[in-house]
């Protein structure tokens, strides 16, 4: 395999999902900055594989999160996002009231749902490739998932809700999960 090829792959999958990744950092405890890091690092590992895996976005998002892990054990690290968890969305000129409300809210969640909620909604994950990325049952991530919106929708109650650039659609999301079938 020449190296245009080798490194092809990882372009294809950085400019698909490096945004994504960084999101889904911020979802695990990292500040803006050390989720670019761990994107980085993740994909220099990447380049550096001799041959693409078989699902090399899955793959990558499993390398994204166990790096993310691993990076943010660290007690200077964890000291840092404390003080930068005010912080957790990048703010825009445009954004509402009742997204930063939102945004808050989502902050707020404890990390095991938060997480799942942004698997789901920003990476369009299915309950199955949750349950295989973070080593839980798809039922799991699918009551996560829905524990996590019913606090959501109970903090923003009565607050209005024009439009999400996040979901890039409307507030819908907030509606229960569907259940998951075993086959």
């Amino acid at each position: 395999m020449n190296i245009r090829a080798k490194s092809h792959w990882c372009e294809v999958i950085y400019d698909a999902k490096a945004g994504d990744l960084i999101l889904y950092g911020r979802a695990l405890g990292l500040s803006h900055g050390e989720a670019e890091d761990v994107v980085q690092e993740t994909f220099l590992a990447l380049m550096q594989m001799p041959f693409p895996p078989g699902k090399p976005e899955h793959y990558c998002m499993r390398s994204f999160r166990n790096r993310a892990l691993n990076y943010r054990r660290g007690l200077w690290r964890r000291l840092t996002r404390e003080w930068e968890s005010l912080r957790w969305f990048e703010k825009s000129p445009g954004e509402t009231e009742a997204e930063r409300a939102a945004m808050a809210c989502l902050a707020q969640l404890p990390m095991d749902q938060r997480e799942t909620i942004v698997l789901k909604i920003w990476h369009g994950c299915t309950f199955e490739e949750i349950g295989g990325l973070l080593e839980i049952s798809p039922n799991t991530a699918a009551g996560r998932y829905r524990y996590g919106l019913q606090k959501l929708k109970s903090k923003l109650e009565g607050v209005a809700h024009e439009r999400t650039e996040l979901a890039g659609e409307s507030i819908a999301w907030l509606a229960s999960a569907p259940s998951v079938r075993q086959t």
